[in-house]
C-alpha cells in the first residue's frame, strides 16, 4: 500500500477527533460560556449540519480541480474552523466555527476515497479505503480520550488548538505524499457530478448507508444507560468500555476492507447481517458485565465491517462521477447518526427498556439489507452482465491507468 494513504489517515484522525470530542467537553464548554448543557449540545448539531451541507457542495464546486489541491484546501478549511473554535468569544461564534469545521469533513472523506482507489490496483481498492478510514477509528481509541483529557485539564480551547496542529500535520503529509500526476479529477465538472445523483441505484446505495449506520447509532447513542442500568457498570467505567468499541471498529474496518476486495456485495450483506444479529443479542448480552463488554466490541466490529463496502458501493453505482456521490455518502453517515439516535430515543421513551434502542437498531439493519438488495436488483436490470464488470472498474479514473503505465 502506498505511503500516501498515511496522509489521508492523518487527516481522517484529525477529523474523527474533532467530530466526537465535543460530546465529552460539553460540561466544560457550558460552564465557560455560561450556557446550559442542552444549549451546548447544539454545537454537536452545528458540526453535523456543516458535514451534511459541505459534503455535496464542496465536492461539486471543486469537481474540475486537482484532487490533491482539493484535499489540501479542505484540510486548510478544517484547520481554520478549529482555530476559530479555540478563540471563539461566545456561543454564537463557536456555533459558526463548529459549522465551518464540519464543512470539509464529508468532502475530504469522499474525495479521499476516490484518490485512495486510484493509487492501488483494482483488487486492493477496498483495503485502500479502509486504511484511510483507519484514522477515523483510531481517533475513537486514542484521539478522543486524549483530547478530552486535555480539555478537562488545560481547558476546552486547548483541545481545538491541538486538533488544529493535527490538521497542519495532515496538510504537510498530503503535500509531501500525494503525487501530483495521480490526482487530477476527471473533466465531468459540476454537471457531470450532479448527473450521477439522478441514478436510482445511487440513491438506494445512499439509503443503505442511512439505514445501516442508523442501526449503529440507534444503539450507540444510548450505550451509557445500557451499560449502567442494564449491565450494572459504574459511570466511571464507561470511557474504558467505549475504547473497546474503538478497538472493535478498527478491527472491523480492516477486516471489511480485506474481505470487500474479494466480494464487495458479500461483505456488505454479511456485515449488515452480523450487525442485526449483534443488536438482537444485546438484551441477553447486557445481563452480565463480561458479555456486555464483549457486546460493545462486537458492535464496533460488525458496524465498521460495512464502512468500506458502503463507500465503494456508492462509488460503483456512480462510476462516471464518483467524487460527489462519495462525498454525499458522508452526509448519509451523518443523517444516519441523527436518524438512528432519534429512532433509538423513541424506543427508550416508549418504555420498552434500556436495551430497546438496540432492538430498534436491529430493525434498521434489516431495512438496510432490504434496500441494498433492491439496489443490486435494479442495477442488474439496468446493466447487462458484461457491462456490469466494466462499470465496476470504471470508477477508477484515467490517472490510475497512467499509474500502471
Amino acid at each position: 500500500m502506498p505511503l500516501a494513504l498515511l496522509a489521508l489517515a492523518v487527516g481522517a484522525f484529525g477529523i474523527g477527533t474533532t467530530e466526537f470530542v465535543m460530546m465529552g467537553l460539553l460540561p466544560e464548554v457550558a460552564d465557560d460560556l455560561n450556557i446550559s448543557i442542552p444549549t451546548a449540545g447544539h454545537l454537536v448539531s452545528a458540526y453535523a449540519l456543516g458535514v451534511v451541507i459541505g459534503a455535496p457542495l464542496l465536492a461539486a464546486v471543486t469537481a474540475r480541480m486537482s484532487r490533491r489541491t482539493v484535499l489540501i484546501g479542505l484540510m486548510a478549511l478544517f484547520v481554520a474552523g478549529n482555530a476559530l473554535s479555540a478563540f471563539a468569544p461566545g456561543n454564537e461564534s463557536l456555533l459558526a466555527a463548529r459549522f465551518l469545521s464540519g464543512l470539509p469533513h464529508g468532502a475530504f472523506f469522499g474525495v479521499g476515497a476516490v484518490v485512495a482507489t486510484t493509487m492501488v490496483p483494482p483488487e486492493r481498492k477496498a483495503r485502500s479505503v479502509s486504511l484511510m478510514f483507519l484514522g477515523l477509528t483510531v481517533a475513537n481509541i486514542a484521539g478522543v480520550p486524549v483530547a478530552t483529557l486535555m480539555g478537562q485539564h488545560l481547558g476546552w480551547r486547548a483541545t481545538f488548538l491541538g486538533v488544529s496542529v493535527i490538521g497542519l500535520a495532515a496538510i504537510a503529509s498530503l503535500a509531501a505524499l500525494i503525487p501530483h500526476d495521480h490526482t487530477h479529477a476527471t473533466a465531468t465538472g459540476v454537471r457531470g457530478e450532479l448527473a450521477a445523483l439522478r441514478s436510482l441505484p445511487v440513491w438506494l446505495a445512499l439509503g443503505t448507508t442511512v439505514a445501516g449506520f442508523g442501526a449503529l447509532f440507534s444503539a450507540y447513542s444510548y450505550v451509557t444507560p445500557m451499560l449502567t442500568d442494564a449491565a450494572g457498570f459504574a459511570e466511571s467505567n464507561v470511557t474504558l468500555l467505549l475504547a473497546l468499541f474503538g478497538v472493535g471498529a478498527t478491527a472491523g474496518n480492516l477486516l471489511g476492507g480485506r474481505l470487500a476486495d474479494h466480494s464487495l456485495r458479500g461483505t456488505l450483506f454479511g456485515g449488515l447481517t452480523s450487525l442485526a444479529a449483534v443488536l438482537l443479542l444485546f438484551p441477553v448480552l447486557m445481563r452480565a458485565q463480561w458479555s456486555a463488554a464483549l457486546a460493545i466490541a462486537l458492535l464496533g466490529m460488525a458496524a465498521f465491517i460495512t464502512g468500506s463496502p458502503l463507500q465503494l458501493m456508492v462509488m460503483e453505482k456512480a462510476s462516471a462521477a464518483p467524487s460527489l456521490a462519495s462525498s454525499a455518502n458522508q452526509a448519509a453517515f451523518n443523517l444516519a447518526n441523527a436518524g438512528g439516535a432519534w429512532i433509538g430515543g423513541l424506543a427508550l421513551a416508549a418504555g420498552f427498556g434500556a436495551t430497546s434502542p438496540a432492538l430498534a437498531g436491529a430493525a434498521l439493519a434489516v431495512l438496510g439489507l432490504g434496500v441494498a438488495s433492491v439496489a443490486y436488483a435494479v442495477d442488474r436490470r439496468r446493466v447487462p452482465a458484461g457491462g456490469r464488470k466494466r462499470l465496476v472498474a470504471s470508477h477508477v479514473p484515467q490517472e490510475a491507468e497512467a499509474l500502471h503505465r
